[in-house]
């Protein structure tokens, strides 16, 4: 496992921009698959998009996210960022960042990864967006 501490977030309004991030200081991301997910309350884990840093580099977003959203990294200083565009009051949620040794899993087309294939995590941040 590695530790994720994920920093950015907070109050928006509809339309608006915001960037979240997420750092190891220990191990190196380029042998892994990083991801972000979200959760709200009642809700389980949602995948939204994915980076197979450890294999092709190829990124994968959920459709609700795609266009809207990039995930990225700064592979030099372990940093993973991921940039919300658009924001709407439904990408209300808290955001976790994390991490997964060796290549990426392919979800679904229009799917976003799925939680089970992670295995370390940061410690969330919340997102909220009003109208």
């Amino acid at each position: 496992q590695v530790d994720l501490v994920q920093s950015g977030g907070g109050s928006v309004q509809s339309g608006d921009s915001l960037e979240l991030s997420c750092t190891s200081s220990g191990a190196s991301f380029g042998a892994y698959c990083m991801g972000w997910f979200r959760q709200v309350p009642g809700k389980e884990r949602e995948g939204v998009a994915q980076v197979d840093i450890g294999s092709t580099g190829k990124k994968t977003y959920a459709a609700s996210v795609a266009g809207r959203f990039a995930i990225s990294t700064d592979n030099a200083k372990n940093i993973l960022f991921l940039r919300m565009a658009d924001l709407r009051p439904e990408d209300s949620a808290m955001y976790y960042c994390a991490a997964d040794w060796g290549a990426c899993y392919t979800p679904d087309f229009g799917e976003g990864p799925a939680p089970a294939n992670f295995e370390s995590w940061g410690q969330g941040t919340q997102v909220t967006v009003s109208s």
